[in-house]
């Protein structure tokens, strides 16, 4: 097997505080157990994969160099505790702002793109968030979803995913173990 697995993370909401539209890299936080979740994935040579939505963008709410400054404060941060981050990708879209697009989450595009560059194989992977956008494209590329019960997360999304027999865990940590546990040994 050449091609590798990944997890595929959500950023606001599983890795970061959501802060609603994050510009100031000052404000980024880490969540608990994120950063030792994110090093745990590294030691099993799983890419992390971060797929973030930031309509914000296309909304003037923040710029493409206020992203650009929370990203690399993210990476500084995870650094700090020994775990990094293959790539991210990021969609800047908004359907009222922009009309639709193919990479906005739940769309494949970033996955499809991030799969291609990485060698990486989506059966094996893991997609991880706590949004139903986040896991759903699980449906079409294959792997394991897991959602992730934050403040975040609105109720009809965990309704679903207990109707569809998603796991719904209570943090990063706890999914990333649970998707390390499909792994062979």
């Amino acid at each position: 097997m050449s091609e590798r697995p990944a997890a595929f993370l959500d950023r606001d909401g599983t890795i970061i505080r959501d802060a609603n539209y994050l510009r100031d890299p000052t404000d980024v936080d880490l969540l608990s157990g994120a950063a030792a979740a994110i090093r745990r994935l590294n030691d099993a040579g799983v890419a992390v994969i971060v797929v973030t939505n930031q309509s914000g963008i296309a909304r003037g709410l923040l710029t493409q160099v206020d992203y650009e400054a929370v990203r690399a404060r993210l990476d500084e941060l995870l650094a700090t505790e020994g775990a990094r981050i293959t790539a991210s990708y990021m969609c800047p879209h908004h359907p009222d702002a922009t009309g639709p697009c193919d990479c906005r989450k739940p769309g494949l595009a970033m996955y499809k793109q991030a799969i291609k560059a990485h060698g990486l194989d989506a059966k094996r992977s893991a997609f991880i968030g706590d949004r139903w956008r986040d896991v759903a494209a699980s449906s079409a590329l294959g792997g394991l979803p897991i959602l992730i019960e934050a403040p975040s997360t609105p109720r009809e999304d965990l309704n679903r995913a207990r109707d569809e027999g998603i796991s719904i865990v209570k943090d990063l940590g706890t999914a990333v173990d649970q998707f390390l546990l499909t792994l062979p040994a």
